[in-house]
């Protein structure tokens, strides 16, 4: 496949499209930049943005690491990671301190990122406003005045209604003192993540046709009211199953022949980094 397309699949003008759009998601945070989003060999709503992004980036040094949800070895990310392997012939790995460009769907990974390394995340909806205002006119001009009732307004019912926030994914942060921001679909947990981390996180929504970026040593504050503070999922006293972490994103699994009950680390490679460090078998 390298021989049948061009160094990481687009032609060198679709290249520095999107980068050009990329440097301005840098210089303002959390802005939502409109992009030409290409047609790729993979259905929108699979990771188009991401891997646009990805695509426009790599070069011949890098070395990737694709995550669909904690996991290195899902359906969506082999695929993903095969075909920018074939179309670079750079190498992957599944070790997050080792790589230098990450693409990931709905997770942050447990390891802390390191100056110089691109994390890149797929966005199925970028809007934090469109539960609330359908016409992407109307959106663009309420950004530009930093009216954000909407999104308190979202929150707001969730507390009438249910007593606390709900929603495990994609709330709504503040960036650099400005934009309101959809992190993805990543877990709450992930949140705190995007504060000060010493990588550059971009954003991209292929289907939806946006860039957008949390750049180094940024800001990034989850929305939360003063008498209803941002907390997280509450997985207090559990533990992995397999190495015995705790303070990690867990999934809850069940035996489907007991109804055994028991909790493992979401993030697979961070787990088996773990166990070969000696942690419990």
């Amino acid at each position: 496949m390298e021989n049948q397309y061009n160094f990481a699949f687009f032609d060198e003008g679709s290249k520095r499209e999107i980068r050009r759009a990329t440097l301005k998601a840098i210089a303002i945070p959390g802005y939502q930049v409109p992009f030409a989003s290409r047609e790729m060999p993979i259905a929108r709503g699979w990771g188009t943005g991401g891997l646009q992004l990805t695509l426009s980036l790599v070069t011949k040094k890098d070395i990737i690491k694709v995550i669909d949800q904690g996991t290195d070895e899902s359906v969506n990310a082999v695929s993903i990671k095969s075909l920018v392997r074939k179309t670079t012939g750079i190498k992957d790995t599944v070790d997050t301190s080792k790589a230098s460009l990450i693409q990931s769907r709905h997770r942050i990974p447990e390891e802390e990122l390191k100056k110089g390394q691109i994390l890149v995340l797929q966005v199925p909806m970028p809007e934090p406003l469109r539960f609330v205002e359908s016409s992407e006119y109307k959106t663009k001009r309420l950004h530009a005045d930093g009216e954000y009732s909407g999104a308190w307004l979202v929150l707001f019912e969730k507390i009438v209604k249910f007593g606390m926030v709900t929603g495990g994914a994609a709330h709504p942060v503040f960036v650099h003192n400005r934009y309101v921001m959809t992190p993805s679909p990543i877990p709450k947990y992930d949140n705190s993540k995007l504060n000060e981390s010493e990588a550059l996180i971009l954003l991209g929504a292929g289907r939806e046709k946006k860039i957008y970026a949390v750049p180094p040593y940024t800001k990034v504050v989850s929305l939360a009211f003063e008498d209803y503070p941002f907390e997280l999922e509450d997985q207090t006293g559990l533990k992995c199953n397999l190495c015995g972490a705790a303070n990690v994103f867990l999934d809850e699994i069940k035996t489907e022949e007991t109804d055994e009950v028991y909790y493992q680390c979401n993030d697979s490679s961070d787990c088996l980094k773990r166990l070969n460090k000696g942690g419990k078998s």
